[in-house]
């Protein structure tokens, strides 16, 4: 017998050739998970534990290098630059940290430089969920000289991608799947997020929204521990309860809800234009005849102007933040703080220095919500400065769930949970319909790389083989002639010319081989000098096959790990009896039918 390149596995080698991939038969289940995901979570413990130590090494960097820069003084109790004794010259101190990170980025790693989840997002989707061990040293000490130095950014963007690439290195030294590494990478995330902020639900929505790209069993339960975990250790090492906690409001009425819901949609073309300015600047500092090195110090330049006239806007800006949430910043303060925020802030992440993006994003959403609640009969200044902050986080960062559950956990102020969903639903129905990407995205679209962030089920995971099959088989009898076989095709054979192999069939009817149009062609230079050769000795065995009840997704699966085209579909009961004939043209029928459910609209006649 000639040798076929389409020789098959057997049916019950098939998951052993594709780690995770379901033999034909397996039973079919609500989640596909594996045992491996014990080992994941108890490595995503691990991972939390590392991550939640980072990020209080990370504070601390921020506070001394905060006390250092603007008091003069060797101190990590809590600090912001307000108070500083520099006067005029404070310009010149963001700009002396700005220049330390461009050499940090040009000689140590340019992974450093941006806000940390767009990075994030690139090694999860193209670099195989990768990160090198020097960007989660360089990573935190980078953002700890920017916002000590007085760079408006938040810590928050600096640990998820620090944390991730924790996660990510942990992972590689077990030698884990990309799979499986991306599970830890997001788990590192969660973890840092956490215990930066105190809020695990939404962390672990955030991984959902932004980082994850799937909805499994399989990352769910590990990036879940790993926000338990930094929860339980938070207490020890960064401190217990809510980062902001405000007096709790009274149960929202509707008449509020409504108001939050018209305040969402403000703060979502608010969030559309934050968007806008942080790439315009980007764009204007690739105009800049100098090396990239030399970007962020002068983006800080505007830093410092922009804190010597309001300081407010210079570092993370928690306290700030706070003060709105508490109702005690009002008046023309709120406009000026956020307008002189967002330019610094838009230049300074334009020019490609490290920080994050959050805690900006939360002082613009609050200052404006707060701004614009004066005018909002009923409610007060603390409650719509508490939507604000929702919606210009959901709109911007296109997390809306996250958003809600994020803003709740720092204050713990849960009765105004609807009109919070009502604001951040409003800003991100705004941006979405607005801005084709957002602005974690869209650094990833200007190099090239294009993210859907959509979620459905896989119409191939809705579909059964039998859906799609051919019912009828291809088949001709094993002892039939090579030549013979190819006349037939060649003839027009209505059946066996429209597939691209034939079935072959035993004496008793069973089901014994397959002949694909690559074995025929292999083959025929054999069947002139043997013209007795026959379809039974050309034909591939053992066989790789499928079930009607099998997911669609199950077979496709199969047929891409051993490199086929085709499947014969088999009875259950018995195996060596062909009911059908699966090809890719099968297989993409499905797909069509999606298509269809999707963009034709039904016509008033069939609707009724």
């Amino acid at each position: 017998m000639p040798h076929s390149a389409t020789q098959l596995p057997s049916p019950s080698s098939a998951s052993a050739l594709g780690k995770g991939l379901p033999a034909p038969g397996a039973p079919l289940a609500d989640y596909r998970i594996s045992r491996r995901v014990l080992i994941l979570s108890g490595l995503a413990v691990v991972a939390a534990a590392v991550s939640t130590v980072v990020a209080k090494i990370l504070v601390w960097l921020i506070s001394t290098v905060t006390n250092l820069s603007f008091h003069l003084t060797w101190s990590s109790a809590d600090a912001t630059p307000e108070g500083h004794h520099w006067g005029a010259f404070v310009i010149v101190v963001p700009v002396v940290g700005a220049l330390i990170i461009g050499l940090m980025a040009r000689y140590g790693s340019e992974k450093i430089r941006g806000h940390g989840i767009p990075e994030a997002l690139e090694a999860i989707l193209l670099g195989r969920s990768r990160i090198q061990p020097k960007v989660a040293l360089l990573k935190p000490i980078s953002a700890a000289i920017s916002i000590g130095t007085g760079g408006p950014f938040g810590a928050e963007g600096p640990i998820i991608m620090t944390g991730g690439a924790l996660g990510s290195i942990l992972a590689q030294q077990f030698h884990l799947s990309a799979a499986e590494r991306k599970t830890l990478l997001v788990a590192g995330s969660a973890a840092g997020m956490t215990a930066i902020f105190g809020t695990p639900v939404a962390a672990v929505l955030l991984a959902v929204e932004l980082l994850l790209f799937e909805w499994r069993p399989r990352s769910l339960i590990p990036v879940a521990i790993a926000a338990v975990a930094a929860t339980a250790l938070r207490p020890l090492l960064l401190g217990a309860g809510p980062v902001f906690p405000v007096a709790a409001h009274a149960s929202v009425s509707g008449a509020e809800i409504g108001y939050a819901s018209l305040l969402g949609l403000l703060v979502g073309l608010g969030s559309g234009v934050v968007t806008s300015m942080v790439y315009a600047a980007e764009d204007a500092f690739k105009k800049v005849p100098v090396h990239w090195m030399w970007w962020p110090a002068i983006g800080a330049v505007f830093v410092g102007i922009g804190g010597l006239i309001e300081p407010r806007v210079l570092g993370v800006g928690y306290g700030v933040i706070h003060q709105m949430l508490r109702g005690e910043l009002v008046g023309q303060v709120l406009i000026t703080l956020a307008i002189i925020k967002a330019l610094v802030w838009a230049v300074a992440l334009g020019s490609g220095t490290s920080g994050g993006v959050l805690a900006p994003l939360l002082i613009l959403g609050s200052a404006l919500g707060a701004f614009l609640g004066q005018w909002i009969p009923g409610g007060d200044l603390s409650l719509w400065a508490l939507v604000g902050l929702t919606a210009m986080m959901g709109g911007t960062m296109r997390a809306p769930l996250t958003a809600m559950v994020f803003a709740v956990e720092l204050t713990h102020d849960y009765n105004v949970l609807p009109a919070l969903l009502a604001g951040s639903i409003a800003a991100f129905a705004v941006t979405v319909l607005w801005l084709r990407r957002s602005i974690l995205t869209e650094k990833l679209a200007r190099r090239g790389q294009h993210i859907t962030c959509e979620y459905s089920i896989d119409p191939f995971e809705l579909a059964r083989v039998k859906d799609v099959m051919d019912p009828q088989v291809p088949s001709v009898p094993a002892h039939m002639k090579l030549t013979d076989l190819a006349e037939r095709i060649a003839s027009g054979d209505p059946v066996l010319a429209g597939h691209q192999a034939t079935f072959v069939f035993d004496q008793e009817r069973r089901l014994s081989g397959i002949v694909t149009r690559g074995d025929l062609l292999r083959a025929l230079p054999d069947a002139t000098e043997n013209p007795g050769l026959t379809a039974g000795e050309a034909g591939s065995r053992p066989l790789t096959v499928t079930y009607p009840d099998e997911p669609l997704y199950d077979a496709l699966n199969r047929m891409l790990a051993h490199n086929i085209g085709r499947m014969p579909v088999v009875d259950r009961l018995r195996p060596d009896h062909a009911i059908g004939y699966l090809g890719r043209s099968a297989i993409l029928s499905a797909r069509q039918r999606l298509h269809e459910e999707e963009h034709h609209l039904s016509s008033r006649q069939s609707a009724n």
